[in-house]
């Protein structure tokens, strides 16, 4: 208590603003959104209370997330840390037990002394902490939840929280830090069919059929459902007087669910929308800058007067002297039982990426592959009924090892440049940049997955996990299983 009321008094000092004056901090997160708003020129739908969020700050066009999937993206963004440089880059991986099963031993991970979570950070510093909407973590790391949040739930909580506050209780007069999670592309039935399936663009690489519609009119229906919530959490802050005083950082953390967008690292998978606004930040603000989504965590603890850890690799984007990044990295790795190990370099007009595992194609086996739009595509596939443009990542073979694409004449990735010798100056700089990348942050990456991990996967996945990596290993699994029969 000593200490609180001790490092409250130095904030106070530093900041020059009271407990009561400090302002919020809420991070609103949407799972599973592509950016397809009308404030970013979407023109099938119109999205009027995340539009009025971008009018009132800034609106970021060029926000890359760490990763196209959610426990590593969201691993490196509690962090503000690249998930490769504290080992919780392959998806779902440090799990004591999956789905219900119990995994034995397991990849545990423990983050180098030092690293903290932000929540922590924010208790530390005598705010309120909270964890909202979904209430999703899914670090792929050990973490203590009681450290994290003074109060966490599973559920909506605009229509009663305890003690008659919408706030999960935060004590009046005390500053908050907290994230409301949104379910975005995970919505389901909850989002209302209104988008008209002959409405809606289809990009080139998608072949025309009625099951892609489907699944991009049903995204559109998503958004809606989510702008309609943003519009709660507005119309509540505005209620309650925390509007004016509270820092918004809305966010998602990678693409729609549909091939080449989730858990892949085009630009569909990652290049999300961000909007920041809150006190003091001029409205009305458009930047075409490199972020990067492990960027959101010092830039939160600078808006509230906190100082950021010197082990944080993100930067306060918000800050005066704040510099624009030269590139930005994001990662691609293991995603459930599908082995990949890519690395995307972005810059202000190119993207490289570096396909390591060019040996397999990019549809491989995955979990998207008892879905109708996939069976599709199979089908067209097998049938040749996919064009060159279709093929590049519907097609059978490997991959190109190296692709680069110029984003300002090619945003679909459909030209790869890598092969063009007007380029080669440039590919030569982008590869620069990763190698440099990757000795100044320590990938962890760049090593196989371990033994443990591999067969925590199998064990969770079993006969799915047809990627030769886990070759090595499977006796492992037999062996346990012959060692722990079943009752009869």
């Amino acid at each position: 208590m000593i200490k609180k009321i001790v490092l409250l008094f130095f904030l106070t000092l530093a900041t020059g603003m009271s407990a009561s004056e400090r302002p919020n901090i809420l991070w609103i997160y949407l799972e599973d959104v592509s950016g397809w708003f009308s404030c970013y020129g979407d023109k099938v739908i119109k999205t009027p209370h995340i539009d009025f969020l971008a009018k009132e700050g800034i609106r970021f066009n060029r926000f890359y997330t760490s990763a196209g999937v959610c426990s590593a993206m969201r691993s490196g963004t509690i962090l503000g840390m690249m998930q490769t440089s504290i080992g919780a880059h392959q998806h779902r991986s440090c799990r004591a037990t999956f789905r219900g099963q119990s995994m034995g031993e397991y990849d545990k991970n423990v983050l180098p002394k030092g690293v903290q979570l932000v929540p922590k950070i924010f208790r530390d510093a005598d705010y309120y902490s909270f964890n909202e909407g979904t209430g999703k973590d899914d670090f792929n790391f050990e973490f203590d939840q009681k450290e994290l949040y003074d109060h966490s739930s599973s559920g909506w909580n605009f229509k009663g929280a305890k003690d008659g506050s919408e706030w999960t209780g935060c004590p009046k007069g005390k500053p908050f830090f907290g994230q409301i999670q949104i379910s975005g592309g995970k919505s389901g039935g909850r989002a209302k069919k209104v988008t008209p399936l002959d409405k809606v663009p289809v990009p080139p690489y998608y072949p025309d059929v009625p099951e892609v519609r489907k699944e991009i009119a049903h995204h559109y229906d998503c958004l809606l459902f989510t702008d309609d919530q943003v519009g709660q959490i507005i119309a509540a802050l505005k209620r309650d007087g925390l509007y004016d005083n509270t820092f918004i950082f809305l966010i998602s953390d990678h693409g729609y669910k549909l091939h080449r967008h989730k858990q892949m690292l085009y630009e569909g998978g990652i290049n999300m929308p961000c909007i920041v606004r809150g006190p003091g930040i001029k409205t009305g603000q458009v930047r075409d800058d490199l972020i990067n989504s492990i960027d959101i965590a010092p830039a939160s603890l600078a808006a509230a007067g906190i100082n950021i850890p010197k082990n944080m690799e993100g930067q306060d984007f918000l800050a005066k002297d704040y510099k624009p990044k030269k590139y930005t990295v994001s990662a691609r790795d293991r995603c459930d039982y599908t082995i990949e190990k890519i690395r995307a370099v972005i810059t202000p007009h190119f993207k490289y990426l570096r396909n390591y595992t060019d040996d397999r194609p990019f549809m491989q086996p995955t979990y998207k592959d008892g879905w109708p739009v996939t069976i599709k595509f199979r089908e067209m596939m097998a049938a040749g009924k996919m064009n060159k443009t279709q093929m590049i990542f519907f097609g059978p073979d490997g991959k190109e090892p190296e692709e680069f694409y110029d984003l300002s004449k090619d945003p679909h990735e459909i030209n790869n440049l890598a092969q063009n010798p007007k380029f080669a100056k440039q590919l030569a700089k982008h590869r620069a940049y990763l190698a440099e990348w990757i000795k100044k942050t320590g990938d962890k990456g760049q090593e196989p997955e371990s033994d443990i991990g591999l067969l925590c996967a199998l064990k969770r996945w079993g006969a799915k996990c047809v990627n030769p990596e886990y070759d090595h290993i499977r006796h492992l699994l037999k062996k346990k299983a012959k060692s722990n029969p079943k009752k009869k």
